[in-house]
């Protein structure tokens, strides 16, 4: 097993009076390692925080979370660290380097980790067509198109080779054909062996993916669906 949550719940509470806010409530589930899971549901449903608390960003107000039987919530820095180098993350707000090309994106990340040239120039070459960005390499993020950007945005993610990719809403601002196209990208990383884990709100990427699906709505799961189309 890979991921597990148990009994997890997250309320954020302000200092003025009004009610506390639950964004997750008495959630339980476990993802296998090389499963395709997607977790649907409407702003606010609560699956932002749900990747947050998976990579460590945020810690659950009650219940607990492993990865890979660690767990999450009890990590020091370093740990998180090295966590965070088997996840790979496709963030809504893409934060890609806009002073870099596509190519300098991608080797910037594996400077970091520091992987030796012949690494970084295979690596770069490999994911770039995976993402079908080869000819489009020298480009800055600006002179992409948002579908483009976005390519870029899973390249990043992609890069360091995860066992684990998560990307929160990718397809929230693109039209129907670049949505498709990176459902596609989607589904070739998984054939690779990688283990996804996708949010959306969009119940059509749901429902061509045929894979297993998670419905959130208010923190809480109303269905846990193997397989198929989304039934609720």
């Amino acid at each position: 097993m890979m991921i597990k949550f148990e009994n997890v719940s997250k309320i954020y509470y302000s200092n003025s009076n009004k009610e506390p806010i639950v964004a997750l409530k008495d959630v339980s589930f476990n993802v296998e390692k090389g499963e395709f899971l997607s977790i649907i549901g409407k702003s606010g449903a609560g699956k932002t925080t749900l990747i947050n608390l998976l990579i460590g960003e945020d810690k659950p107000t009650s219940g607990n979370l492993f990865f890979e039987g660690e767990s999450v919530p009890e990590m020091n820095r370093h740990q998180l660290q090295q966590l965070r180098r088997k996840i790979g993350i496709v963030h809504q707000d893409l934060r890609l380097l806009n002073l870099k090309t596509v190519k300098e994106n991608l080797e910037y990340i594996m400077q970091i980790i520091g992987a030796k040239p012949d690494e970084i120039e295979r690596d770069v070459s490999q994911v770039l067509e995976i993402v079908g960005l080869w000819e489009r390499q020298s480009n800055f993020p600006h002179q992409l198109s948002g579908g483009e950007k976005q390519r870029l945005a899973i390249a990043r993610a992609l890069i360091h080779r995860p066992k684990l990719l998560v990307a929160d809403e990718p397809t929230g601002n693109l039209d129907p054909y670049n949505t498709f196209e990176i459902v596609d990208i989607f589904r070739k990383v998984h054939q690779l062996g990688t283990t996804i884990i996708l949010s959306t709100h969009n119940k059509d990427v749901v429902d061509s993916l045929k894979k297993r699906v998670i419905a959130l709505d208010n923190g809480v799961i109303l269905a846990d669906q193997k397989e198929g189309k989304l039934i609720l």
